[in-house]
Parts: structure tokens; C-alpha cells; sequence
């Protein structure tokens, strides 16, 4: 768990199931315009957590409510070290600067050492629909910068949808904030 000043990162866990389910449908109406909405798919994220797939829930530190989410997936080590951030907010703390703050802490797991209790990744990547303007602000404000555009990139919702790709390296990332 790492924690900043107003919210807390961790993976999660099998009791998160219930609030995750709620944070999710209530939320629906917004994650549904880029992301599918699967409120009962934490047992499956549970299941598939590993070397290649991170999850850190975002959580309010007054309330203990969920923020948000951010999968930390297509991990690959060795010389590339390199991982695809995605993420999704929760009503009703979307647009309160935590999951910002919780994408931060995120990013700062991302790139300590596993020494450190990090994932030791080098590089990370945001792949973001053109449309999705409140995703692209997130990525611009962690100090992600535009790599390119990629055509029919992900199927979502019965379609091949194009992506604007950001990304960010250790070298690049700032003296985290605690």
C-alpha cells in the first residue's frame, strides 16, 4: 500500500468484490463511452493478477470509498521493462483530484525497484481514445508525452476504435510527491 494525502493505493482483494461491483455500476453511464462495464469482473481481474497484469484500486483515505482503478497490464521485463496503463473513475470522486493523485502514486509504484517494492518498470504507456478528453488530460498532467496515433488499436463496444498513444520513463518522471 502506498498512500498520499488524500487517498491510498493497493491491490485488490476478494472483499473488494461488493464495493467494486457498486463503484462500477454506479459509474457505469460514463466508464460505458470508452471502457466496457463489467461490475462483477473483480474475481476474473483476481484470478488473472501476475507478472503480466498489476491492479492498484484507488481509495479515499477519509471515507475508505473507491476512487478508481488502474490495471497495469501487457507488463514485459527483461530489456523492455515496459507496461500499459488503464484506468477508470468511480462516482462520486471523479473530477475531486483524487484519482489523480492516486494515478500518481501508481505511476511512482511503477517505476521504484522491486527492492523498493515496485514493480521496476522502466517505461509506461496510455493508450487513449481521441474522444476520451478527460483520459488525455490525466495523461498530460502525470507529464506523459504523445507518441502517435493508432488506427483501429482495441475492439470495443462492437467496433475497432483508434488510440492516442502517450508514454513516460523513469528518467522522465519527476521526484514523486508524497
Amino acid at each position: 500500500m502506498m498512500a498520499g494525502m488524500r487517498v491510498t493505493i493497493r491491490a485488490p482483494r476478494p472483499d473488494d468484490v461488493v464495493p467494486y461491483a457498486e463503484a462500477v455500476r454506479r459509474s457505469a453511464e460514463h466508464i460505458g463511452r470508452w471502457n466496457p462495464v463489467e461490475p462483477d469482473g473483480l474475481p476474473d481481474l483476481l484470478s488473472r493478477q501476475g507478472v503480466g497484469l498489476r491492479t492498484f484500486l484507488i481509495l479515499d483515505r477519509e471515507s475508505g470509498g473507491l476512487v478508481g482503478k488502474c490495471n497495469v497490464a501487457n507488463i514485459v521485463m527483461a530489456r523492455f521493462r515496459n507496461g500499459v496503463l488503464g484506468y477508470d473513475s468511480y462516482v462520486p470522486f471523479d473530477g475531486t483530484g483524487r484519482m489523480s493523485e492516486g494515478m500518481r502514486l501508481v505511476v511512482e509504484r511503477c517505476f521504484l525497484s522491486a527492492e523498493q517494492g515496485g514493480l521496476g518498470l522502466h517505461r509506461l504507456e496510455i493508450n487513449v481514445q481521441p474522444d476520451n478528453e478527460r483520459s488525455v488530460a490525466m495523461a498530460r498532467r502525470l507529464g506523459f508525452r504523445h507518441e502517435g496515433f493508432t488506427p483501429r488499436m482495441l475492439f470495443l463496444q462492437d467496433a475497432w476504435r483508434d488510440h492516442e498513444r502517450f508514454a513516460l520513463t523513469a528518467e522522465e518522471w519527476p521526484t514523486p510527491v508524497r
